[in-house]
C-alpha cells in the first residue's frame, strides 16, 4: 500500500516538474543559449529546494521546527511549489483543450499531419508560448502573493455582526459578544503582535469572551510563551473556551498512550490559567437581572472524518427541562451544525464555530468571498442562517502549516445581541 502511495506521488511530481520545465524552456526559446544555460541551472536548483523543502515539512512538523529562520525558508520554497503547481495545472488543460479536437478532426477528416498541431506547426507553436507565458505569470503571481500573505498572519481584523435572537430577554439584548478561535500559539513567532490582538480585543469592552478550540497545534506546552498576553482577556460575564480537533494530540508521535493524556490534562490546566472556564460537554447558566441564557461547550465533533470527542446530550443534560428561551453552543468544528445541531437540536439559537480558517487563502470582500475550502465546508467562514438558527464560523487568530494569510486575514469578531 505504500508502494502504491509513493509512486503515486512520484508521478504527481514528475507531471508538475515536467510541465514546470515545459512552460520555461518555451518562454526562453528564443533567448540566447548562454541566458537560457544560467536560467535552468537557477531552475534545477530551486526545483531540488523546492522538493526537500516539502520533505523538510512533514518530516519536522508542524511544533518542532529548528529555528524560525528555517520555517520561513521552508514556507517560500513551498510557495514556490504551489505555484509551479498551478503552471503545470494550465498546461494540462491547453494540451487537453488542444489535444481533443485536434484527435477528432483527424478522425473524421483522416488529414495526415501530427495530432495537436496544424500542418506548418508554427500557429501551434505560436500559441502554446503564449499559454507558457500565461502559466507562468499566473504561477508566479500567485508564489509572490504567498510570500507577501506572510506579512499578514498577524494583521488582524475586527469582524462586526449584529444578530436578533428569537426570544431573547430584554436583558441580554445589547450584549457584546468576542469570539475568537483557532490560536494555534505552536505557530507563533512575535509575542508583540499577538498581544495588539488581545489589545484590540479589550478595547471594544466585550461582556463575553468565547474561544472555540485548538489553542496549540499539538503539544500544551506551545501555549506558555503567551499565558501572560492571552492571560489580559477578561469580560464581566468571564471567558469560556472548548477544545478543537489540534488540542488532543492526535497528530504526532507519543511515547505512550498516557503521555497523550498526561499532555490533554496539562492543556486542560493551562486553560484554567488564563482564567477561562473550559466547558467540556457541559453548559452553564448566564444571568443578567434575573434572567438567563444557556452556554453550551461540547468536546470536538466533527463530520470530516475528525474524531467524534463531543457529547450532546452530555452537554444538554439537565438543560431541556428548563425554561432557558436561548441557548448558545461552542462547537469547533462547523460541519456539526448542519450534521447534528439542526437536526436534533432545534432549540440551539446560535453556534459559534471556527477550524477552517478560510484556509488561510482566498477572496473575502464585502458581498463576494471564496476559498477552496468551501468545496470541503459548506460553512466555512462568516455568518450562516436556517429559519431561526445561526451558525458564525469565525477565520481563526492563528494560522497553521502557512506562515501567512492571503486574502483571508485572521479574525476577531464582535457579535451583539439584539
Amino acid at each position: 500500500m505504500i508502494g502504491k502511495q509513493f509512486l503515486v506521488l512520484a508521478f504527481v511530481l514528475l507531471a508538475i516538474e515536467y510541465y514546470s520545465y515545459v512552460a520555461v524552456r518555451n518562454v526562453l526559446r528564443s533567448t540566447n543559449a548562454g541566458f537560457q544555460w544560467w536560467c535552468f541551472m537557477l531552475y534545477f536548483i530551486l526545483s531540488l529546494i523546492t522538493l526537500w523543502s516539502l520533505y523538510a515539512f512533514s518530516h519536522y512538523g508542524r511544533s518542532v521546527w529548528p529555528s524560525v529562520t528555517f520555517k520561513y525558508f521552508v514556507n517560500i520554497f513551498i510557495g514556490v511549489f504551489i505555484g509551479k503547481v498551478l503552471v503545470a495545472v494550465i498546461m494540462l488543460l491547453a494540451d487537453i483543450m488542444m489535444i481533443i479536437p485536434n484527435v477528432v478532426s483527424f478522425l473524421f477528416s483522416f488529414r495526415n499531419h501530427p495530432v495537436g498541431s496544424p500542418p506548418d506547426g508554427s500557429r501551434f507553436i505560436s500559441r502554446f508560448t503564449f499559454i507558457s507565458q500565461t502559466a507562468l505569470v499566473i504561477g508566479s503571481m500567485l508564489t509572490v502573493g504567498l510570500f507577501y500573505g506572510m506579512s499578514n498572519r498577524y494583521r488582524y481584523k475586527l469582524t462586526r455582526v449584529k444578530l436578533s435572537l428569537k426570544n431573547l430577554p430584554d436583558e441580554f439584548k445589547g450584549l457584546r459578544i468576542i469570539q475568537i478561535s483557532d490560536i494555534h500559539s505552536g505557530s507563533f513567532d512575535n509575542t508583540d503582535a499577538v498581544a495588539k490582538g488581545v489589545e484590540t480585543i479589550m478595547g471594544e469592552k466585550p461582556d463575553l469572551i468565547l474561544f472555540t478550540g485548538d489553542l496549540v497545534n499539538d503539544r500544551a506546552e506551545e501555549i506558555l510563551p503567551y499565558l501572560k498576553v492571552f492571560n489580559q482577556l477578561k469580560a464581566p460575564m468571564g471567558v469560556y473556551s472548548v477544545l478543537g480537533n489540534h488540542d488532543y494530540g492526535d497528530y504526532v508521535s507519543w511515547p505512550s498512550e498516557s503521555s497523550k493524556k498526561e499532555n490533554l490534562e496539562m492543556l486542560k490546566q493551562h486553560h484554567a490559567d488564563l482564567g477561562w472556564r473550559l466547558l467540556v460537554n457541559e453548559h452553564v447558566l448566564l444571568e443578567r437581572n434575573m434572567r438567563q441564557i444557556a452556554l453550551i461547550g461540547i468536546e470536538n465533533w466533527g463530520a470530516r472524518g475528525f474524531t467524534k470527542y463531543g457529547d450532546m446530550k452530555k452537554a444538554v443534560e439537565g438543560l431541556e427541562k428548563s425554561e432557558v428561551p436561548v441557548k448558545i453552543l461552542l462547537s469547533h468544528d462547523p460541519s456539526h451544525w448542519e450534521a447534528e445541531v439542526l437536526k436534533d437540536y432545534r432549540d440551539i439559537a446560535l453556534t459559534l464555530s471556527g477550524h477552517t480558517h478560510g484556509m488561510q487563502f482566498g477572496i473575502d470582500i464585502p458581498g463576494f468571498k471564496w476559498s477552496p475550502v468551501q468545496y470541503v465546508y459548506k460553512q466555512w467562514a462568516g455568518l450562516y442562517q436556517r429559519e431561526n438558527q445561526y451558525l458564525y464560523v469565525n477565520r481563526g487568530y492563528g494560522f497553521l502549516g502557512y506562515q501567512g494569510r492571503l486574502g483571508i486575514l485572521p479574525e476577531i469578531t464582535l457579535i451583539e445581541l439584539a
